[in-house]
């Protein structure tokens, strides 16, 4: 007889693999499964798992062994089941299944076939990961407030050399207009106010579908939902960035003018062995030059294999002089699939963690001089949730991604549900290096 799990869910990693959980999830859910978000009453637990650098698999790892010995039965499904499914059975005897990144619309008939047969162990992992699903799919929102990601592509045709992507997603296959927005749709009708695009690179959008990239078509069509408030673009690849999306962006208003652009270095020799593009200052002057109010969000890898002193002071000179609003950076991990695990001059790990920290400490001084140049200033700001211990609400603005960016801290005298959701106008009253306060503004002022 059949029995119907109750199923957990961890969802790692990145945006898109948020979405693959949204997915699987709303999948159970419409197949009848009851979805529960406290694992200690799952009967079984969903781990989407992440498999991009070495510090997210020993995360992945990690959970997997701490439900197995909370003694819950597992389904391991994403970047991580996609790149060692083998392994994953032998070393886990708790998990019932590994579910491939191209085979997450299949979740429902693999939780069938666990429940009905106790000592049934299924691998569901396409060798190459390059389905093109377009219809749209049930979601079950997992939390970002009023936001949600739409995930317009999946996989990459960048061959990056340390990047193992394409590898665990497969090629760049883009989903059509019409299926986003229908999706956003739904999205805007549930609830949501701010959709973010997300893909390996959202400036590809659309070349393998049509024929030519076509972002700057799908925005427009997004723009015309109309109680949609925001629109973000996560993940620009430098020399795709063109004046044309530039002023597409600057001319539809619901758009954030936040620019997510992955840059990794900046001297010649390191870009050449990372295979990315040369130039990147090129790009960012070019963004300057558009939409000079955007904030410009960039993410830099350390320590990649042969980087010198030089190489690094040409990157610690390059932030200094394009004071980027937003910054990541990331010691170079080591991944022996991808052709920079074999490059010679690899860099001890001290030498990446202390050059990671010098770069954050200046980002720390360009950002606390941002931030204090905003106090007295008035701000939209999307009220996301209320601390009820500190008596605030918190939320972003248009300068700012969930989970990775700024938050906005907004005192009030009371709680009033009716804020949760909206956008308004704050005042900043103080700042920090990377977190901003300011109070509700009813005053007749410019907001920017």
């Amino acid at each position: 007889m059949l029995r119907s799990p109750k199923v957990g869910v961890v969802s790692l990693g990145c945006p898109k693999n948020t979405t693959d959980t949204e997915v699987m999830l709303g999948l159970l859910n419409q197949a009848g499964f009851t979805v529960t978000f406290d694992n200690e009453e799952a009967d079984i637990c969903l781990v989407n798992t992440c498999s991009f650098i070495e510090d997210a698999r020993r995360e992945s790892v990690r959970c997997l062994v701490e439900l197995a010995g909370d003694g819950k039965e597992i389904i391991i499904a994403g970047c991580l089941a996609q790149h060692f499914k083998d392994e994953l059975l032998k070393e886990v005897p708790e998990a019932r299944a590994v579910v491939g990144t191209g085979d997450i619309h299949k979740i429902v008939e693999v939780v069938k076939a666990v429940a009905a047969d106790p000592g049934l162990r299924i691998v569901q992992v396409s060798a190459s990961p390059d389905d093109h699903v377009d219809e749209i799919m049930p979601r079950l929102n997992t939390g970002i407030g009023p936001a949600s990601y739409l995930k317009i592509a999946e996989g990459c045709d960048h061959r990056c050399s340390f990047c193992i992507i394409p590898r665990l997603r497969g090629n760049f296959r883009s989903r059509s207009i019409d299926s986003l927005v229908t999706e956003a749709r739904l999205l805007v009708a549930s609830g949501t106010k701010e959709i973010i695009l997300v893909s390996q690179d959202s400036t590809y959008y659309g070349l393998d579908r049509y024929g030519h990239m076509s972002l700057s078509e799908l925005l427009s069509r997004l723009h015309e939902i109309e109680e949609l408030e925001w629109l973000r673009i996560m993940y620009f690849y430098p020399t795709e960035t063109s004046v044309e999306l530039l002023e597409t962006i600057a001319s539809l208003t619901k758009v954030v003018k936040y620019i997510d652009m992955p840059l990794q270095h900046s001297h010649p020799d390191i870009l050449s062995a990372m295979a990315r593009p040369a130039n990147p200052g090129k790009s960012v002057e070019l963004v300057r030059s558009i939409l000079p109010e955007a904030a410009i969000r960039s993410t830099f890898i350390v320590g990649f294999p042969g980087e010198t002193e030089e190489h690094f002071e040409h990157l610690c000179n390059f932030i200094q002089e394009h004071k980027f609003e937003r910054l990541g950076v990331f010691s170079y991990s080591r991944e022996v699939e991808v052709p920079s695990g074999s490059m010679k001059n690899q860099i001890a790990k001290k030498v990446k963690e202390s050059r990671r920290k010098r770069l954050m400490q200046i980002q720390h001084e360009l950002s606390s001089k941002r931030n204090q140049a905003i106090v007295n200033k008035t701000i939209k700001v999307l009220i996301e949730g209320f601390d009820e211990g500190k008596g605030h609400y918190f939320g972003r603005s248009q300068w700012d991604a969930p989970e990775i960016d700024n938050q906005v801290y907004v005192l009030t005298q009371a709680f009033d549900e009716q804020m949760l959701g909206e956008i308004i106008p704050v005042t900043i009253t103080r700042s920090g290096p990377y977190d901003l306060v300011g109070v509700p503004s009813d005053e007749a002022r410019a907001v920017i």
